[in-house]
């Protein structure tokens, strides 16, 4: 991977998240984008993608450009830099899809090109499918390959066994190098899981924030997240199956909620409001 010259960056936080078996209904590359978008990301390097995506399972895409001519994008994972206004430090952003062979290959290439830039810490963005009733707070879980911060995000080790993802190996050849990492994977309802889902990626971006100590904007999240809220509603008032199925996850969620629903959960969001507000005073 060949990057471009770029200004020395000032202790760069690396953000990344990949299309596929990490990313469901696109809740984290949805994040990323957004992140592109608002912190006006540049572009600097993007993988060769024939040494690891096969072009059948994912396709080169036509589309037109912006002088109405064809082009043809072939998939690749793409790394992008960026000074967030009121961040003391830079920013990585890498943008992908999982890929589909030489998995060890594709990711000591991806810590590569971290060290090259100097990466002093990685944050994964995930999203899997789960019994979580849409009308409810989307859940975020986390981990940390830190114990400082497992302590300062509030996270619990991960008990989970089984089949990973990319994300998953790339966190742990982080901790072979070394790296500092953090994962945050939020949990999206398992029968909306069509993209996008808004409210997933806008639960992201507040853990994201709690991380970075600073408030990110927010762009058309929140409205997007009510009309996608308001959409599951009206489709699950159609289906008096769906109906009752939506209120026994919301039963079996207040239940379990009810605890932290007073405390410390409330402080931290009022906490947030208010240094988004003095941000945007």
């Amino acid at each position: 991977m060949e990057i471009e010259t770029v200004p020395d960056l000032h202790r760069p936080v690396v953000i990344a998240a990949f299309e596929g078996w990490n990313d469901a209904a696109e809740s984290a590359t949805s994040l990323v984008d957004h992140l592109m978008e608002v912190w006006d990301a540049h572009v600097v390097a993007a993988i060769d993608p024939d040494e690891y995506y096969d072009f059948q399972v994912n396709r080169p895409v036509v589309g037109i450009d912006e002088n109405g001519f064809r082009k043809l994008t072939w998939p690749s994972t793409h790394v992008a830099v960026a000074s967030p206004p009121g961040l003391d430090r830079d920013v990585i952003l890498i943008r992908g899809i999982e890929p589909n062979m030489r998995w060890r290959q594709f990711t000591a290439e991806l810590l590569a090109v971290i060290d090259e830039l100097g990466g002093e810490l990685l944050v994964t963005l995930g999203a899997l499918l789960s019994d979580s009733p849409h009308s409810r707070p989307i859940p975020v879980s986390g981990s940390s390959t830190e114990p400082e911060l497992m302590d300062q995000l509030t996270l619990e080790h991960s008990t989970y066994e089984g089949p990973t993802g990319i994300v998953g190996v790339l966190q742990d050849a982080c901790v072979k190098v070394d790296l500092p990492a953090v994962s945050f994977w939020a949990a999206v309802p398992h029968y909306v899981a069509q993209p996008p889902c808004p409210k997933a990626t806008l639960a992201l971006l507040g853990k994201l924030e709690d991380l970075l100590e600073m408030p990110i904007p927010l762009g058309d999240l929140p409205d997007d997240a009510i009309a996608w809220e308001r959409g599951v509603d009206e489709l699950a008032e159609e289906d008096e199956d769906i109906a009752d199925y939506v209120r026994s996850l919301e039963e079996s969620r207040d239940t379990v909620d009810l605890p932290e629903a007073s405390g410390e959960a409330i402080a931290r969001e009022f906490e947030r409001y208010l240094k988004r507000r003095g941000r945007e005073g």
